[in-house]
């Protein structure tokens, strides 16, 4: 299967509520998607949320990946640049305390 990510950028934050960061990527060349939460899991690991719309009935989604087989590429990605980029900057001196 082809690289369909790329350009996959994650944003650290302060940990709020299980939030630890932010993520965004290009799909396919030609669609920039961003402001996608990254939560830490109870049992450990991370998972993803997509941006919603609250209207005056329910919550719509903005955009989220409608099969298990582009859920997973996601969640692959950029969760792998979220571990990359977190350990760099533990490695920098910083850490999620001092973040």
């Amino acid at each position: 299967m082809p690289n369909l990510l790329t350009e996959v950028q994650v944003v650290p934050i302060k940990p709020k509520d299980g939030l630890v960061g932010f993520a965004s990527f290009v799909f396919d060349g030609c669609l920039y998607l961003s402001s996608i939460g990254i939560y830490t899991r109870p049992n450990g690991g991370y998972r993803l949320t997509y941006p919603t719309k609250s209207g005056p009935i329910r919550s719509l989604g903005i955009f989220y990946p409608i099969n298990h087989e582009t859920s997973e590429l996601i969640d692959k990605a950029v969760i792998a640049k979220f571990e990359e980029v977190t350990k760099a900057y533990t490695y920098a001196g910083h850490s999620e305390a001092n973040a």
